[in-house]
């Protein structure tokens, strides 16, 4: 079993820069495996990394550890993985609700990795300190990961800090298993499957679409819906659709209501009726996405679709859009809960209220404009 290197060890980079900046490739790697086990966003952000490691390792059979959203949306669709498994929800790196997976689970997941005997295993989850142990116990011939100040280090790491960008963070550490990075914004390829499912839900018109999402997995990153109603009734001529998973029924009708206040009428809405390759398919269709730092918007993104979006501050650094040519970013530089105003990087304060209340409605409404136009060029 490959172990921790608690020593300094070399760390590599800069994936962008020449090939000599790059580390030698594994020799005689078969089966590779990288453990990203966390949100939807997450992975599409990572995908330029997944994809140099595919693009360097082109024999290998690569593993996603990961989660079932992740599988749902891979397959079907060409992606740098070729199988998905499933991550228990181990202590320190499990995603979602519920109760910690026993220790003798976690131990038999491990077995069974294991004993699949991985050739290379590479850490794309976090700072290492439960992810990087996690790592070692699969006994890959050689383990890469990142490593924050305190973490233990696997034999090839790249340093793990706030406030860099994750799909940089892991060009950086894909460059440590030699395989260059040349893009920075990530692609999902959509699918006349995708397509379909979307049309089962959102029929095909001439009108040019636009979807709101006023959703994220942490309450504090939703933008008031009011607003973003108002905002989508502000694009002359869009047809507007607003999407929310089954639990955001509320949010999607606090959008209506803001729409029709402007509008006079409500929009289209989905609530929990579209699969996620129909929301790839309804996304990819849209001429533009409105809504906050969440999975949706990331998918947007990759699909080539234009988006507007709000993000707090303790975002804004490490997953907003790297362009703005199709992107337009806003920020709530203070970041404080509607309820308490306890900032995000404070700590969870349990409002689960907006942080992002205090951007400005006009500055939203001006940068979907300003986009909308530019989209129609």
């Amino acid at each position: 079993m490959t172990a921790l290197v608690t020593s300094p060890a070399v760390a590599y980079g800069p994936a962008l820069g020449v090939p000599a900046d790059l580390a030698p490739l594994v020799p005689d790697v078969r089966r590779l495996a990288i453990l990203r086990a966390n949100g939807l966003g997450d992975l599409v952000v990572s995908e330029p990394a997944l994809s140099a490691v595919r693009a360097a390792y082109p024999d290998a059979e690569i593993t996603l550890l990961g989660q079932p959203h992740h599988e749902a949306l891979l397959a079907g669709r060409p992606s740098p993985v070729d199988r998905v498994v499933f991550v228990p929800p181990v202590p320190g790196v499990r995603v979602g609700p519920g109760p910690d997976a026993p220790a003798d689970v976690v131990e038999a997941w491990a077995a069974e990795q294991r004993a699949y005997g991985f050739d290379l295993a590479i850490q794309m989850h976090g700072g290492g300190g439960n992810s990087n142990p996690l790592l070692a116990r699969l006994g890959a011939r050689v383990s890469a990961g990142t490593a924050a100040p305190g973490a233990p280090r696997l034999e090839r790491w790249v340093p793990y800090t706030p406030y860099q960008h994750d799909t940089l963070r892991w060009n950086e550490l894909a460059a440590a298993v030699g395989a260059p990075t040349p893009r920075i914004e990530p692609r999902l390829t959509v699918t006349e499957a995708d397509l379909a499912a979307s049309r089962e839900v959102v029929t095909e018109t001439d009108e040019p679409l636009v979807v709101v999402h006023p959703g994220a997995t942490d309450a504090r990153r939703c933008y008031p819906e009011d607003r973003l109603g108002a905002v989508a009734a502000a694009l002359d001529g869009a047809r507007v659709v607003v999407v929310g998973g089954g639990s955001e029924g509320d949010r999607v009708a606090e959008v209506a209501r803001g729409y029709a206040a402007v509008t006079g009428h409500a929009p289209e809405t989905v609530v929990g009726g579209v699969t996620l390759p129909g929301l790839v398919g309804l996304l990819a269709r849209a001429r533009l996405m409105i809504g906050n730092d969440s999975g949706p918007r990331h998918v947007a993104g990759a699909v080539g679709t234009p988006t507007v979006a709000v993000f707090t501050y303790a975002n804004l650094a490490d997953v907003a859009p790297l362009t703005r040519v199709w992107h337009r970013v806003l920020v709530s530089w203070h970041g404080g809960c509607q309820v308490c105003g306890r900032r995000v990087l404070e700590g969870w304060c349990g409002h689960h209220a907006s942080a992002t209340h205090d951007v400005p409605v006009e500055e939203v409404r001006e940068a979907a404009q300003d986009l909308w136009a530019q989209s129609a060029l």
